[in-house]
């Protein structure tokens, strides 16, 4: 499984109604979005890793700055060294294209409500959940070990997912904050909804409501529960909404020469 989400998405839904873009709006979807479906991806991951499976966290820049506490997860020193070395490797990367790794979040980061890259890190290292770190893979190579493990790539959705596929994942679990009707085909792509109010709107495009952790008081273990039902009924031929609404069929986006975070 590979789990990753954006919790910002600046797509376009298919629910019906109007956006509140309005500041307070953004802003409850910005503090939800490491309180809800995050911790419960990662409460999922930990119980696939237990019944000896294998869960992927990619997007090296979206870490920085909260590196340290997979670092500190590590089976091994070398393991964790491989992703200082990642981390390292990123900072002149960025240097030698004309970019920096802990500039200001994008746009679409700022308006979902993200002061900095660091606070942005924090969440994405959540959804790692908290199982032994068992390797660090470069960019597509192929994953020979079972457990969590971490694939370096760049924080551009499509092409974070192409190579986690690239290396092995037969599933991925998305979790957004504004709603995005993305797909990445061929594999099944299952979509968190982070709050109530998208997931509102764009019910028939999600495939988990996270947001009644907050709203209706439901654990955060119960909802990876729910979740890991949907990863089971998936991995065994059930349809993801976005499947079964077709999206996801241009998204093949291998990392390309140049910057790319």
């Amino acid at each position: 499984m590979q789990h990753r989400g954006t919790g910002q998405s600046g797509h376009s839904g298919t629910g019906s109604g109007q956006r509140d873009y309005s500041r307070d709006a953004v802003r409850r979807i910005g503090r939800v979005f490491g309180m809800t479906a995050n911790p419960a991806l990662g409460y999922a991951s930990d119980l696939l890793v237990r019944l000896g499976g294998m869960t992927i966290l990619s997007e090296t820049s979206e870490v920085y700055g909260a590196e340290h506490l997979l670092t500190r997860r590590a089976k091994t020193p070398a393991i964790g060294q491989k992703l200082s070395d990642r981390i390292h490797w990123w900072e002149d990367y960025a240097e030698r294209n004309g970019g920096e790794m802990d500039n200001n979040p994008s746009s679409g980061n700022r308006r979902g409500g993200l002061t900095t890259i660091l606070e942005k890190s924090l969440g994405a290292v959540a959804k790692g959940g908290t199982a032994p770190l068992c390797d660090v893979y470069k960019y597509g190579e192929r994953i020979d070990n079972k457990g969590f493990v971490f694939m370096d790539s760049p924080g551009f959705d499509p092409c974070s997912f192409t190579g986690q596929v690239d290396s092995g994942a037969n599933l991925i679990v998305f979790t957004t904050g504004r709603g995005s009707v993305s797909g990445y085909q061929p594999t099944p792509c299952i979509k968190l909804a982070t709050n109530s109010e998208m997931y509102a709107r764009m019910a028939e495009d999600m495939d988990l409501n996270c947001g009644d952790i907050i709203t209706d008081g439901v654990s955060t273990e119960d909802k990876s529960e729910e979740l890991f039902e949907i990863l089971s009924r998936v991995a065994s031929a059930d349809k993801t909404n976005s499947e079964e609404l077709g999206f996801g069929g241009v998204e093949f986006v291998p990392w390309q020469v140049g910057a790319a975070m």
